[in-house]
């Protein structure tokens, strides 16, 4: 009586335990078979009595699980177009009116200056000596003997400073004749003379002037 309870009490073997058994009945049937097998006197008899018949259990059907369903495609959103801008008006600036320039009245002409002409000046007019007028008395000079013996023949011009009082300061030969004698006779000559002096206006003021004397052998 317990022991039925027993089985009654006790659950019921899982899957799992059964194919275990299962397992290891099918595993002592093929050492058996194999052992006959082996035993050669044993084969030959089986061989020759019944064919060997082997049944293979099928293992237990895995029911597959069933895949979840695949995820529902998520809507694809298009981006809203966006309407084109409208290109901006671009306002042409305003131009200020431009203030009228007013030309300025032009310069009065400045006043001419009155150019007062400076007077002339006062040109004074300069004498030079004088040594030819008559009244004065200068003789020629003497033609020296010796020159006239070697025929010497020529004309000195001499450059005399007459003073303010009419005299020969200093005589100077300017163009020799070629000839001393003649040279010195005219020169010592014309040291004595006497003179008009030159005037500034009306005042004798001493200055130079030029005498030429000739010497000739046909006058």
């Amino acid at each position: 009586m317990s022991s039925a309870y027993e089985r009654l009490a006790s659950p019921p073997p899982s899957h799992a335990a059964r194919r275990a058994g299962l397992l290891a009945t099918l595993a002592l049937h093929a050492f058996a078979v194999a052992a006959l097998l082996a035993y050669e006197p044993a084969r030959q008899a089986l061989y020759a009595a019944v064919p060997i018949m082997v049944n293979l259990i099928a293992p237990p059907r895995i029911e597959p699980r069933p895949e979840p369903p695949a995820p529902k495609p998520k809507p694809v959103v298009k981006p809203a177009v966006k309407p084109p801008e409208p290109p901006p008006v671009i306002a042409a600036p305003v131009e200020a009116p431009s203030p009228i320039a007013v030309a300025p009245p032009p310069p009065e002409p400045a006043p001419t200056p009155v150019v007062v002409a400076a007077p002339p000046p006062v040109v004074v007019a300069v004498t030079p000596p004088i040594f030819t007028a008559d009244y004065l008395e200068n003789p020629p000079p003497a033609y020296p003997a010796l020159s006239r013996r070697l025929g010497e023949q020529g004309r000195v011009v001499l450059r005399v400073l007459v003073n303010s009082a009419g005299s020969a300061d200093e005589v100077q030969i300017r163009t020799p004749s070629g000839h001393a004698h003649l040279d010195d006779a005219a020169r010592e000559t014309v040291r004595r003379w006497r003179f008009v002096p030159a005037k500034h206006g009306a005042t004798p003021v001493p200055a130079w002037v030029l005498i030429p004397i000739p010497f000739s052998l046909e006058g």
